[in-house]
């Protein structure tokens, strides 16, 4: 009898590239409007994006801000007044 294992590890799902999940994201969001024009789309993007961004490099860094601004590739003190601004610090 030919039984089909299952028993092999399931493949991963290839990776979705960010801009994928960032347009998917700004679609909805444009939908929603359901017509509404606004104004300032690009700074509630920039903030919608950047929020999460700090908070999970700041968690992957252990919470050290050094760490955090290198990898994002940011000087430290822009990451502090961003973190401050945003309620993070």
């Amino acid at each position: 009898m030919n039984a089909e294992r299952h028993d092999a590890a399931p493949r991963s799902a290839p990776r979705v590239p960010l801009r994928e999940h960032v347009a998917h994201s700004v679609r909805r969001y444009i939908g929603d409007l359901d017509g509404a024009d606004t104004s300032n789309l690009y700074e509630v993007a920039l903030r919608e994006l950047e929020i999460p961004l700090f908070a999970e490099v700041l968690r992957h860094c252990d919470g050290n801000q050094s760490r955090a601004a290198a990898m994002l590739g940011i000087h430290r003190g822009t990451l502090r007044k961003k973190l401050k601004d945003y309620g993070l610090a």
